[in-house]
């Protein structure tokens, strides 16, 4: 893969979004029994949406340029479209469109008082990845709670490239040990970066990754081919830890408005629980091999 062909993702999009709908679903009369498509008609998304078939038709073919945000949103209710599908549509017509908008580089690093931040966190894994799922910043205890995807042969940090979570989930076989609930964050890792491949499709880098994982995951192929994408701002994250075990904590993820594209990912345990002790745990372990390597020079 050398680049992301925007027409084919919008009408893979679309196409797929149309299948999953019932005209039951939808409102409207199923007449006949023998329906030939899977969801609605793209007559029927044409009339929830309130624009000619022709128009529909042109859209569902990958030509978003020129569609209002009017008529954008119409679409996006006709389809059901959550927040995210919503988000992912309108990137796709802003970078199908005469004026798209010229985005910076994607960040591999974060200014020094990103850092302190960071390191001021001292009681929870703190820590900055891009949209393309490189680690570019942690605190000592998110370092220490990722070891087995900084270590990893496969997705940790090298000298050229740094260390990617999402190369971890699909390329390392340990992750499905070290994440518990491997299927769910498989799903929500592809989906993420598809939605980041729609917000930034000329992104060098990010193709390089999806193109990657194609070549070498059976598994990111078939989640990439379900068009889904997601946004990942909160919830639940369950880990099995080498060292201290079983982890369930709660998940906080913050874009940072100073450094766009970046987002601040924080765990945290509820106090009295099992992780609330393990997490103080691997904190004073985390301390132990940092004052450990300081000492193992000099001797």
């Amino acid at each position: 893969m050398d680049k992301i062909d925007l027409r084919a993702e919008v009408r893979e999009f679309l196409s797929s979004r149309r299948a999953r709908i019932t005209p039951e679903q939808a409102g409207l009369p199923a007449y006949g029994g023998n329906r030939r498509v899977k969801g609605l008609r793209r007559e029927e998304v044409a009339m929830l949406a309130g624009v000619s078939v022709d128009y529909y038709v042109r859209m569902e073919r990958g030509d978003l340029g020129g569609a209002s945000e009017g008529v954008l949103d119409s679409l996006a209710q006709a389809l059901r479209l959550d927040e995210a599908e919503r988000d992912h549509l309108f990137a796709l017509a802003r970078e199908a469109g005469p004026t798209r908008t010229r985005r910076r580089p994607t960040a591999k690093t974060v200014r020094p008082v990103i850092q302190q931040v960071l390191d001021a966190i001292t009681d929870a894994p703190a820590w900055v990845r891009n949209g393309r799922h490189d680690i570019v910043a942690m605190n000592p205890l998110a370092r220490a709670l990722y070891a087995p995807v900084l270590s990893s042969p496969v997705a940790g940090a090298t000298d050229r490239r740094p260390a990617n979570t999402t190369r971890f989930v699909y390329l390392d076989p340990a992750a499905r040990d070290f994440f518990m609930d491997y299927d769910v964050i498989a799903n929500d890792a592809a989906a993420m970066l598809r939605l980041e491949a729609g917000r930034n499709p000329h992104d060098k880098d990010l193709i390089a990754l999806v193109g990657e994982l194609s070549t070498q995951s059976e598994l990111f192929r078939q989640r990439w081919a379900s068009q889904d994408v997601k946004l990942h701002q909160s919830g639940r994250k369950r880990l099995r830890h080498p060292v201290v075990g079983e982890l369930d904590m709660n998940f906080e993820g913050m874009q940072l408005p100073s450094e766009p594209g970046l987002q601040l990912n924080v765990y945290t345990a509820d106090p009295n629980t099992p992780t609330f002790d393990n997490l103080r745990l691997l904190a004073s372990w985390a301390a132990t091999q940092e004052a450990t390597a300081e000492v193992a020079p000099g001797r």
